[in-house]
């Protein structure tokens, strides 16, 4: 079944985290050779992910952008790995229009791009592609600097789903499919804790927007002030947080932790 039909069954879908990065803030160089992440993709996938997000380049806070060529060698190899030996829904996280076409060439379902189709090409790159579905987070600045000092003129929320409308229009001009897209209002990109909590309150203001949501709270600066800094914390934290809104919204919930969060989300029935 499509990535697509899947969402419009309205249940809240599990994306699990497969960064192919040296410095990821979570997991970096966990998983940076093809045979580790093609090993822990299995693992997602048996702890029962429906998406697996492969990413080649760090987003977090102060990370310094790579090249194509570095990107590409991370995570090609192992979406060919993964499209040949399962099944599973694949999201590739890239704002690159080079390796959004690599990837799409092989078969991807999802592109996840955090800087929602601004890059050079990128528009051009998705429309030849209508059998993939796009995620478009709301980010300000960029991961160098999108923490020092962000600041919003309205409230947060309202300003995101202006930027999204905005987008979005970007989009239909360019005459790809809205029906292709799903929205990530980008928890701890361009935020304060206390920017990030106003999302969280008004999480069902998006609705009104009526795309599939994207959360990304795994592991998330939101999280550690609650909580602390142990991991096994945080993916509670993460399962439970999340769970609290996938009511709101049709939604697919980024994770690096499957098995905790599917089980925040079995216990909400």
């Amino acid at each position: 079944m499509s990535l697509q039909k899947l969402l419009k069954k309205k249940k809240p879908l599990i994306m699990g985290v497969l960064n192919v990065t040296p410095d990821s803030f979570s997991d970096g160089g966990q998983f940076n050779t093809t045979e580790k992440a093609y090993d822990h993709a299995l693992q997602l996938i048996d702890e029962g992910a429906d998406i697996i997000d492969i990413g080649g380049e760090s987003s977090r806070p102060g990370a310094i952008p790579v090249s194509f060529e570095d990107e590409m060698e991370r995570v090609l190899p192992v979406v060919k790995l993964l499209k040949k030996k399962s099944s599973i829904h694949i999201s590739v996280d890239t704002y690159k229009s080079k390796l959004m076409q690599l990837v799409l060439d092989e078969g991807v379902d999802l592109i996840n791009d955090i800087k929602a189709l601004t890059g050079e090409n990128s528009l051009q790159v998705i429309k030849c592609y209508e059998h993939a579905m796009v995620c478009m987070m709301h980010m300000q600045g960029d991961p160098l600097n999108m923490q020092n000092n962000p600041s919003y003129e309205n409230e947060i929320h309202l300003e995101i789903i202006k930027f999204f409308k905005n987008r979005l229009d970007v989009c239909l001009q360019s005459g790809i499919s809205l029906e292709r897209f799903i929205l990530d209002p980008g928890f701890g990109f361009g935020k304060t804790f206390e920017h990030n909590w106003k999302i969280f309150q008004n999480m069902e203001t998006f609705n009104k927007l009526n795309y599939p949501l994207l959360i990304g709270l795994s592991r998330k600066s939101m999280l550690k002030k609650i909580m602390g800094d142990r991991e096994d914390w945080l993916d509670e934290a993460t399962g439970f947080f999340s769970s609290k809104l996938v009511d709101k919204s049709p939604m697919i919930i980024r994770t690096h932790n499957v098995k905790v969060t599917k089980k925040y989300l079995e216990d909400r029935k």
